[in-house]
């Protein structure tokens, strides 16, 4: 399986509600639990030589949520960034991509301060998707495509689908190889819909990111090295 490792994999972190309701817990102790999962998950593909890894923590549309569970959630991420010192000793460069604009000084802060203490990092490559989504990227770099060509720094025949994948905030990363899903649901949810172009999807319907464990990572790169991938061939 070493040998057939995806490059890139895309991480959908659903299923912390649910788990919460189970249990008769309210929804932000499902996140509290699924943010300790996402520890332990990066971790083991740090351990296992992924290069890349982008996880969905936040989409655009997770505002609609109640006002508790968005500030449960926010809470864990200024935590989290507050300790990101703390990972330094794993080798991983860690960086936010979505519209960081709409949050506040502090957390827009302390992300500059983690993605600058980790940019020589040479282990996993791990991306955190908040206040995401895919249509809002491609959005992002069209916008930002007409503008070089308004000011004559690009021309209109030179745009192509490299130009605009060198304008998505994973600008000069491999394109993603595999998605996974767990919880039972069967759709990307706005997820790296550009980049996700030829990955192989694995949906999970009997694990809710809580439980997620190595053990269902492993499951998934096992299928995946089961993948005949033809790109459009034979």
């Amino acid at each position: 399986m070493e040998n057939n490792l995806p490059k890139h994999i895309g991480l959908i972190m659903d299923g912390n509600g649910r788990w919460a309701k189970k249990r008769g817990l309210p929804r932000k102790a499902g996140h509290t639990v699924g943010a300790q999962t996402f520890r332990k998950i990066v971790r083991a593909c740090n351990k296992k030589g992924i290069g890349y890894l982008t996880v969905y923590a936040f989409s655009t549309e997770n505002w609609k949520r109640p006002q508790e569970e968005i500030d449960a959630i926010i809470k864990l991420l200024r935590d989290y960034l507050k300790e990101a010192h703390k990972y330094l000793k794993e080798n991983i460069r860690t960086r936010f991509i979505g519209d960081l604009s709409v949050f506040d000084q502090e957390i827009r802060d302390l992300i500059v301060e983690a993605e600058e203490a980790s940019k020589d990092m040479t282990g996993l490559n791990l991306n955190i998707a908040i206040n995401y989504g895919g249509r809002n990227e491609i959005t992002h770099a069209v916008k930002t495509i007409v503008e070089q060509v308004q000011q004559g720094t690009l021309r209109a025949d030179e745009i192509g689908e490299q130009i605009v994948a060198d304008h998505l905030y994973t600008a000069g990363m491999p394109e993603v190889d595999l998605i996974i899903r767990p919880s039972g649901e069967y759709r990307l949810s706005n997820f790296l819909i550009w980049q996700s172009a030829y990955a192989e999807y694995i949906f999970m319907d009997d694990i809710l990111w809580p439980d997620f464990s190595e053990k269902h990572l492993n499951a998934a790169l096992e299928e995946f090295a089961r993948r005949n991938r033809r790109f459009g061939g034979i």
